[in-house]
């Protein structure tokens, strides 16, 4: 297919935009859907309240009066005639229209009516008339430099320059079993919509062809799993697993016990493991997947942990290289910044089978890396990675087991959707010892009860997480950002406390770099973005902070208060906003992840389960799991319909979509 650049009309400058809003080929720029609609019905002025908006069509009756004040800004008046009467307009910083703007010319304006000066003030001037029709204008996610009509024109020169090229994932049996338009059609109906029953019709085909395309992946990696039911033979000694949980400096809670039982069964068995172990936040997930590391050993086999963050995956390395200090087991780090000449020497202690154990990021997976006899392969934080990054680390092995792992506890409804055929191990009993973090929620104008709280905290040495929304200022937002938080501290504590930022906009390394410092007790206000989500365990940070806490899902704020109360001492999470109260005050009285996780789906659906920003294929486009649940399992029921079909087997969408798996 083309490149983006050969769309025309799409410059150098362009290009450069639609990149940063992650429109990278013409198949995303068409798949660029708008996030709402603008309904735009003609209001009857002779009705409407003062100061209402309006939307009213005519003819222009008089020439456009432009009156230019300092620079920068400019004024534009003219008189309409409407099917109401006569009404005079104003519009302001719109002088690039006034050549378009000659009398008898046809517009529609939008804006707010003065009754008493029978004028509009106008928010915007559309260059054609309404007529007695409702008009459905697309409004698109876009950035600075980007306005809403470039991309309504980019995305509409891209259909039709190469609207037919773009691929359908809906094979033709379920198109006209559905009685779906065609890709191209739908595409150019959810742009440009003629009617609100077109726009739902389409809406729900496109959906369902998303939805159809993941679970087909999802599907097909179950199947294969299954087909490789010639697992590998082991024979574990127990007594030296034993061993080694007997060493273990803490007592395992039973539903450690009880999850390492069913993982050794399955590492035991004939078919191929593949397991998820979910837990609550600080469950004790991780020692139970070093065990199974250990056990794997002993059979004599590698194993391969995945982490989705170097920082995450450090800590793998170091907490494994504690526990292991006695054996004899060999354990690497493999990373994106691990030095060249290292990593050459780990990749041949991998090939010999020197290392048992190698625990990294996504440079698990790199083509260079060869495994002697890789027979487990976990993954950390699974929902992070994409299908097919968690299928290319299952390849690297003739037939590993594989264990994911996840710190989101996933609602029972969803689970069944997209793990339905895995086993599923649960940890939701807390370690012994740990304490209970107390959660107050605040209203700005109690900052100063927050900060006291925070104040004594840093006096007795501890150290402390605060959360902003955002990275910087937003025009059209008035969130709390990291850099007003920074300054607004320092205010608050002087120069007392050593205080940083860290965000995701940072360079890995940078941001490495700061949350070590902060792990190393050099920093002792670390003001974040949700980054830390999912990061380092610093045992001396007893306190959360989160300010517009309204912003963020249930979920991700049980995931961030779970960054405290790692160590002895008391621990506490601070919500601090203005408005929707009452659904934070869940989390004043539940630390179940599981319950809160079910809440969130109710509240929120799918998306803020794992985090503000989704990952590998959950980034869906413009599906969503809970509000098109039965759209899902209709997809789910199909897609596998078609999987299993052999008279479907030579389909070219179906090698297709099994290539896109299989090759990442």
């Amino acid at each position: 297919m083309a490149e983006l650049k050969d769309v025309k009309g799409i410059g150098p400058k362009s290009l450069a935009l639609l990149n940063k809003i992650n429109i990278n080929t013409i198949e995303d720029l068409v798949t660029h859907y708008p996030f709402r609609y603008e309904f735009l019905k003609r209001s009857d002025l002779s009705k409407a309240e003062d100061k209402e908006k309006v939307i009213i069509d005519g003819r222009i009756e008089s020439v456009p009066i432009l009156m230019r004040f300092k620079a920068g800004l400019n004024k534009m008046n003219f008189r309409l005639v409407t099917p109401s009467g006569v009404v005079g307009v104003s519009i302001f910083n719109r002088a690039f229209l006034k050549s378009h703007l000659t009398v008898g010319t046809g517009v529609t304006v939008i804006g707010k009516i003065d009754k008493q000066k029978n004028v509009i003030t106008a928010s915007d001037i559309k260059l054609e008339t309404l007529s007695n029709k409702v008009k459905i204008e697309p409004v698109y996610h876009a950035t600075s430099g980007l306005t809403n009509k470039n991309l309504s024109t980019y995305i509409n020169m891209g259909l039709l320059m190469y609207g037919r090229e773009i691929p359908d994932y809906i094979p033709k049996e379920y198109l006209e079993r559905y009685k779906f338009s065609n890709k191209k059609t739908s595409l150019n109906l959810i742009h440009n919509p003629s009617t609100e029953e077109k726009l739902k019709e389409v809406t729900t085909r496109l959906k369902y062809e998303e939805l159809f395309a993941f679970m087909f992946k999802i599907n097909y990696l179950k199947v294969q799993n299954k087909k490789k039911n010639n697992g590998l033979k082991r024979d574990i000694d127990k007594d030296k697993l034993n061993k080694f949980i007997e060493n273990i400096p803490f007592k395992l809670t039973n539903d450690q016990v009880k999850a390492v039982d069913e993982i050794v069964k399955d590492l035991e068995a004939t078919h191929r493991m593949n397991r998820l172990l979910q837990g609550d936040v600080g469950s004790g997930k991780t020692i139970v997947s070093f065990i199974a590391m250990v056990a794997n050993y002993i059979s004599g086999y590698q194993s391969a942990l995945m982490a989705p963050t170097e920082i995450l995956a450090t800590q793998h390395y170091n907490n494994l290289c504690k526990f292991l200090k006695k054996s004899k087991i060999k354990v690497e780090l493999l990373t994106g910044s691990t030095p060249k000449k290292e990593k050459t020497r780990i990749y041949e202690q991998l090939k010999s089978g020197e290392t048992s154990i190698v625990v990294g990021t996504h440079a698990l997976i790199q083509d260079e890396v060869e495994y002697n006899n890789l027979g487990l392969v976990i993954t950390d934080e699974q929902h992070r990675f994409g299908v097919h990054q968690r299928a290319n680390l299952q390849n690297k092995g003739i037939k590993p087991d594989v264990l994911y792992m996840s710190a989101t506890p996933i609602p029972r409804t969803y689970a069944l959707t997209i793990f339905g055929d895995m086993d599923v191990s649960t940890i939701k009993e807390k370690p012994l010892g740990r304490q209970k973090i107390d959660t107050y929620v605040k209203k700005n104008s109690e900052i100063k009860d927050a900060l006291q709280m925070m104040y004594e905290e840093l006096q007795n040495k501890h150290q402390i997480y605060v959360i902003a929304p955002l990275i910087e200022e937003s025009d059209n937002s008035d969130m709390t950002n990291v850099y007003k938080l920074k300054d607004q501290m320092k205010l608050a504590f002087k120069d007392k406390y050593k205080i940083d930022i860290v965000h995701g906009k940072m360079a890995g390394a940078a941001k490495d770099a700061i949350m070590n410092k902060f792990k190393d007790g050099k920093v002792d206000i670390l003001i974040s973005t949700t980054v830390i989500e999912v990061g380092v365990d610093v045992p001396n940070a007893t306190t959360m902070v989160i300010f517009d806490a309204d912003r963020f899902g249930l979920s991700t704020l049980h995931q961030l208060r779970g960054r405290v109360g790692r160590g002895e001492a008391k621990s506490k999470c601070i919500l601090i906003s203005d408005s929707d109260t009452e659904r934070l005050k869940i989390m004043e009285t539940v630390d179940d992840g599981f319950e809160i996780s079910e809440e969130d789906f109710k509240l929120r659906g799918h998306g803020d389960l794992f985090g503000t920003k989704q990952s590998g294929d959950m980034a869906f486009k413009i599906a969503n799991v809970r509000s098109d649940y039965k759209i899902l399992l209709q997809a789910k029921k199909d897609s596998k319909e078609y999987l299993l079909n052999k008279d479907t087997d030579k389909d070219e969408l179906k090698l297709k979509l099994i290539n896109s798996i299989t090759k990442g």
